[in-house]
């Protein structure tokens, strides 16, 4: 990194970002059955774009996520977390990449939409990413494969809050406190959540339909729809929001390592190794 660059900054606003667009994705599902939005994160930037000085918020949201994004490839490919080289490592690090590939495309639809009119379209970002992979040889696999994905990064995401892994990075004074049990929530939430998605992404493949492929918000329909769904979807809801206040936890109290060069050649695994 060049002399004084601060890549902290960059990583923490993206941390902000994250934290703001789930906050509004909570807010829409909490209040769906009135305003009749979609809670899904493009679904809450188009909602935001609705307000005063809409496009300049989501366009510093795009520029956060971007934030995001780098210190997602730093983590992936220079292991700024000293994952090391090993096979979990490489599946936590690929999950890692994946996310700044998720995080990649909602900048840019951020971006978009703040600097040009016009770009409304709510649709699902799950059903056109099914939509694409179906288009390529082996699609049906290969959104099976997506789903999979899904599935093991909620796994993970929950086990990270239920194991309390995620206080390894945090410089909290008090770990036993009501932030660390909100961040718990909000990792668990988010993860049953990803699990769900994933599920929907391995019947779509199963289906060789697109359309079968769930987003968030048809994650937690499909939750309202269980017996006490309603009180499901209500501790879901409040639990993505929580996920939201972790990001803001984890924006102020992160431990971030500016990767180099170095970093990324000595963090690929070579033969023998």
């Amino acid at each position: 990194m060049p002399k004084g660059f601060r890549f902290d900054l960059l990583a923490k606003s993206g941390y902000v970002a994250r934290g703001i667009v789930f906050l509004l994705v909570a807010g829409l599902a909490l209040f769906s059955g009135v305003a009749g939005g979609k809670s899904e994160t493009k679904s809450a930037l188009s909602t935001l774009l609705g307000q005063p000085f809409g496009r300049v918020w989501v366009g510093l949201i795009g520029i956060g996520l971007l934030g995001f994004v780098a210190w997602r490839l730093a983590q992936s490919l220079a292991d700024s977390d000293g994952h090391g080289r090993d096979a979990k490592a490489i599946a936590i690090r690929t999950v890692f990449f994946g996310s700044a590939v998720v995080y990649l495309g909602l900048a840019g639809y951020a971006l978009g939409h703040a600097l040009f009119s016009g770009g409304g379209s709510q649709g699902s970002g799950e059903k056109g990413l099914a939509e694409w992979i179906m288009s390529q040889p082996f699609g049906a696999y290969l959104a099976m494969a997506v789903g999979l994905g899904f599935i093991i990064g909620g796994a993970v995401t929950a086990a990270k809050g239920i194991t309390r892994k995620f206080e390894r990075y945090l410089r909290l004074a008090d770990t036993s406190g009501v932030v660390t049990s909100v961040c718990v929530y909000g990792l668990v939430a988010r993860g049953v959540v990803f699990v769900i998605t994933g599920i929907f992404f391995v019947y779509a493949g199963f289906r060789v339909d697109p359309e079968q492929a769930g987003s968030m918000a048809d994650a937690l329909e499909w939750v309202r729809r269980l017996p006490f769904g309603a009180i499901l979807y209500i501790a879901i809801a409040i639990g993505l929001a929580a996920f939201g206040i972790y990001n803001l936890v984890e924006a102020r109290y992160r431990v971030v390592h500016s990767p180099s060069l170095d970093d990324v050649k000595h963090s690929i695994p070579t033969p023998g190794h």
